[in-house]
């Protein structure tokens, strides 16, 4: 049976900075805004994309939060815009081309792809992030961290490459593998972490019970997952961490902004990394800041990425506001349950919202599911769904009474063929619109 590591400290650029993670809300702001305010200057002056939006406030400083609110927002499709407009890379860059050292672009499931560049300072901050990240899941230099992921131009774990190289330990690369070769180097090398999205995870159990590899009997102790909510959907983690033997964490980040999010050991929320971002949560409509319990969308900035900034940044994810109190001593901005779903995503059923992490977490708590999808589609002016389920028939009566309780809602749910949906190693698309 797993037990949870011993706990270690985080030590970013050898302690050249302070770090924040017991601060008080009062220093932590001031170190925000310090740092926000020595960033801007660093940018501003080569950097024609945000001298346009800021305008006059370009050459403001920002003395408080409440100049700070004042700085207009940023979208994805701002982005994409400008790079249409300025191609092949926009004009959101603060230095002349020849500083930058990598391009990754944005995954594609939301739109068209956004190319992000990064220079060698930059790209040095994304592994001290995922320093932060792989610390607090107590991952360490005794460690073998194996990446189930194809190393392509999606960011991915590319920067989890770097930021376990950093942490000292064994980095295994799982590219150009089938899910059986990457299983069988998994078994091999004896590795004890493994990072991948929580659906890869799940069919890497899944393909292991098919070639009678078994998961549970690995060394595997850590997962760590990202590019889905599913971590942190208690069900789909409780399912990970049987099927792996192992403690499972997530982690939230975006090409775009930056790896900000991580759970520590005591598993309970996403917490903000607030030495490297800022981050507001908003209601969509009115753009006022929630209360906490209180969900909202989550608009970020990044303070460590000045040749690609992203200022108040509107993720499109939905969040709930959490604590600044942890277990673990931490006083950074808590979000129970990580990303809840896209703004977007949300599903508006007979005048109920659902969102597909709710449906998730129904469906993994029935050990018989293996893969499901949720099709959309419209009945007169009203919106509706049903499941495809991989299960077995039998199953559906429980499946669709626990759906009723959960959601308040009747949805109807259909037994498919084991292995006759999509398998995922990155994002996992299960939301398809009826034609």
């Amino acid at each position: 049976m797993y037990s949870h590591p011993a706990s270690s400290s985080v030590s970013q650029r050898g302690g050249a900075r302070p770090m924040l993670q017991a601060a008080s809300r009062d220093e932590i702001t001031t170190f925000q805004l310090n740092r926000l305010r020595n960033g801007l200057r660093r940018a501003l002056p080569g950097n024609a994309f945000y001298q346009r939006r800021l305008g006059d406030l370009a050459s403001q400083p920002v003395a408080d939060f409440a100049d700070f609110t004042n700085l207009p927002f940023t979208t994805k499709a701002d982005l994409v815009r400008d790079q249409s407009e300025n191609p092949p890379y926009g004009t959101n860059l603060s230095f002349p081309l020849r500083d930058y050292v990598r391009l990754h672009q944005t995954s594609g499931t939301t739109g068209r792809p956004l190319k992000i560049l990064d220079t060698t300072e930059s790209w040095d901050w994304w592994a001290d992030c995922w320093t932060v990240i792989l610390h607090a899941a107590g991952v360490t230099s005794d460690d073998i961290v194996y990446l189930a992921f194809s190393f392509g131009p999606f960011i991915g774990f590319w920067s989890a490459y770097e930021g376990a190289k950093r942490v000292g330990a064994l980095v295994i690369p799982g590219g150009g593998q089938t899910s059986v070769q990457r299983l069988r180097s998994i078994m091999e090398t004896q590795a004890t972490v493994l990072i991948s999205t929580p659906t890869y995870a799940l069919h890497l159990a899944e393909v292991g019970r098919a070639e009678g590899i078994d998961t549970n009997a690995s060394n595997i102790r850590v997962t760590v997952h990202a590019g889905e909510p599913g971590a942190s959907i208690p069900n789909t983690r409780r399912r990970i961490e049987e099927l792996w033997g192992a403690h499972a964490y997530d982690h939230i980040g975006m090409t775009e902004m930056g790896a900000y999010g991580f759970t520590c050991l005591n598993q309970d929320a996403v917490h903000v990394n607030e030495e490297e971002f800022i981050a507001e949560i908003l209601d969509p409509i009115t753009n006022e800041p929630v209360a906490e319990g209180k969900r909202g969308e989550l608009v970020l900035t990044n303070l460590g990425r000045w040749g690609c900034p992203a200022i108040r940044y509107r993720t499109g994810d939905l969040v709930q506001r959490g604590t600044t109190r942890c277990p673990c001593g931490r006083t950074y901005l808590t979000l129970p349950g990580g990303v809840l779903g896209r703004v977007d995503d949300m599903l508006i059923v007979r005048g109920v919202n659902v969102y597909p992490s709710s449906i998730e977490d129904v469906l993994r708590g029935f050990p018989e599911v293996e893969e499901y999808r949720i099709t959309r589609l419209k009945v007169g002016a009203m919106d509706e769904i049903e499941l495809e389920v991989e299960c077995p028939e039998a199953t559906i009566p429980a499946i669709e009474a626990a759906l009723r309780q959960a959601l308040s809602l009747r949805v109807p749910v259909r037994a498919v063929a084991p292995g006759s949906l999509p398998r995922y190693e990155l994002k996992a698309r299960r939301i398809v619109v009826a034609e």
